[in-house]
């Protein structure tokens, strides 16, 4: 399924969200924001999608706000412009939300609302060749997508700081010795790369990994005692899956051909 300025595709229970403005470096333009809201909501529907991948087409993953649609958005009304950034953050956060797995697959360049996009995501692959930072200050402007938010839960509040204030484009190999990315491969590999990582995922109980998601995003928003009884909760959805019991005969089992 095509939307606009997004590919949706399906290979193997995997859903690929895919950026398809490959002519603009996949710049992010307001159809951008409202088409990644309706790509999110149907592979999130879709009881045949059991992962998904978030890439861009071409070389570059997403360069980031669309520039030539900045000096139009200047002229808006303070009200129009708030409610247009809010929906803007609500679609990025389906993929945030989403109860499946989310595997982002950077080539090129994710940079400001493109990294953004990525931070969203619960695991990122990159490309050796990929660089990525958020470079808002640069402009005048602030990560408004969840940057100032995120980066500091996944890399940790100095080096987040550090990456928000100076703006820099950092290169793959520093994003995954900071751990802004989880693993860098060949670029012709990267969605091979992200394929198997997916499948890796989905040989779990889907369950058990949308409700896991929950609980380490829980983790980052709220205290110890309410994230511990989130817990407890969502294993008591668990223990009454066949999803477990399936999954734990099969555990004893190898560890039964192991003896």
């Amino acid at each position: 399924m095509n939307l606009e300025t997004i590919r949706i595709e399906k290979e193997d229970g995997v859903g690929k969200i895919i950026l398809n403005r490959p002519d603009k470096r996949n710049a992010v333009n307001a159809e951008m924001f409202r088409d990644l809201g309706e790509a999110a909501r149907i592979v999130s529907d879709d009881n045949e999608v059991k992962a998904v991948i978030l890439a861009g087409m071409g070389p570059v993953f997403s360069a980031g706000i669309d520039f030539t649609s900045m000096g139009a958005l200047g002229k808006v009304s303070s009200q129009f412009f708030r409610d247009l950034a809010k929906k803007s953050q609500t679609n990025y956060g389906l993929l945030e939300n989403m109860e499946k797995p989310v595997i982002a697959a950077i080539q090129g360049a994710a940079i400001g609302a493109g990294l953004e996009m990525t931070l969203c995501c619960d695991i990122r692959i990159a490309a050796e060749d990929a660089r990525m930072g958020l470079p808002e200050v640069c402009f005048g402007l602030v990560p408004d997508l969840g940057g100032a938010q995120r980066l500091p839960r996944i890399i940790g509040l100095g080096r987040a700081k550090e990456l928000i204030f100076t703006g820099k484009i950092i290169s793959a190999k520093e994003a995954e010795r900071i751990g802004l990315v989880n693993k860098i491969v060949p670029a012709d590999q990267l969605m091979d790369a992200a394929m198997e990582m997916a499948k890796e995922i989905m040989d779990n109980g889907l369950i058990a990994v949308g409700l896991s998601k929950k609980i380490a995003n829980k983790a980052m928003e709220i205290d110890m005692d309410s994230v511990m009884e989130y817990s407890i909760l969502a294993q008591d959805i668990c223990v009454r899956t066949e999803d477990m019991v399936t999954l734990f005969q099969r555990q004893m089992g190898k560890k039964g051909k192991k003896k």
